[in-house]
């Protein structure tokens, strides 16, 4: 993977953008020696944010189960109705 200084961002910010978005890959920033952001296009980032958010979903329903906070489906029906 391909490492960028802050330095070359703030010199080549549209070279760097056109490089990201062509390749689709994050290209990593440091600063002072030190990872300090990703550059990423910004499809891959909403696709990353979609999917997050299901996982996150997921993990409150199996919390829910775990915590017997759940009902049956004639009772769901119930409340909806």
């Amino acid at each position: 993977m391909r490492t960028e200084l802050v330095t070359t961002l703030k010199r080549q910010a549209t070279e760097l953008l056109a490089d990201i978005e062509r390749d689709r890959r994050p290209i990593p920033i440091t600063q002072h020696g030190l990872p300090g952001a990703y550059l990423v296009d910004v499809r891959s980032c909403q696709a990353q944010q979609q999917r997050l958010a299901v996982l996150e979903g997921i993990a409150r329903g199996e919390l829910a189960v775990a915590q017997r906070r759940t009902v049956s489906h004639t009772q769901a029906r119930t409340r909806l109705a």
